[in-house]
């Protein structure tokens, strides 16, 4: 088991969608929550999340995006001033891991509240919003780094702040802001 040092750096809970219909029509005005802990629910996600028990999203219940991928889009897009992260709707924005190679593996996920152990399941896709909400190109920019749906496989909490990463599969931290385009079908 290989073990990296990570930050949570946002948690986001919201129990409605804010993107829907026509970007052009603007996003719904949805309560969003950022706490400082969240209760995750095997096989169901964040307990009041808008994925919560949806059936639908069972191997997508909760979404994680690297920091270092949204800098990188600030930076293709000569910014200047990061976006804010929670704009990409992910429930957990984190520091110092490559996400994408932990598909089709179960990771633990330790903070201050416990551990949580997720199975990585099929990348978080950027969806056209990210042009409207962010700034024209941020779709395209986010190809390949929008983050990583996950299903919880056990109980727990997940807390802002220091945590670790414990990973199957051998990860490199410099690469959480890279964009995979091609990737390898899941182990």
């Amino acid at each position: 088991m290989h073990e990296y040092p990570i930050e949570v750096l946002h948690l986001l809970v919201s129990p409605e969608h804010a993107y829907f219909g026509r970007p052009r029509d603007g996003a719904a005005d949805v309560v969003t929550h950022t706490p400082d802990v969240v209760d995750v629910v095997a096989r169901k996600g964040i307990r009041g999340d808008r994925f919560f028990g949806k059936a639908a999203h069972m191997d997508a219940a909760v979404t994680f995006l690297a920091i270092e991928a949204w800098e990188g889009v600030a930076r293709d897009l000569e910014l200047g001033a990061l976006p804010d992260p929670l704009l990409a709707r992910r429930n957990v924005v984190v520091r110092g891991v490559e996400l994408d190679p932990l598909r089709g593996h179960d990771f633990d996920v330790v903070t201050a509240a416990g551990t949580v152990t997720l199975h990585g399941g099929r990348p978080a896709n950027p969806c056209a919003w990210m042009d409207r909400v962010v700034a024209p190109g941020a779709h395209r920019a986010l190809r390949g780094r929008g983050g990583l749906r996950c299903t919880p496989t056990t109980d727990g909490a997940l807390a802002r702040g220091a945590g670790l990463l414990r990973s199957p599969v051998a990860l490199d931290p410099a690469r959480a802001g890279e964009p995979v385009l091609r990737r390898t079908p899941l182990p």
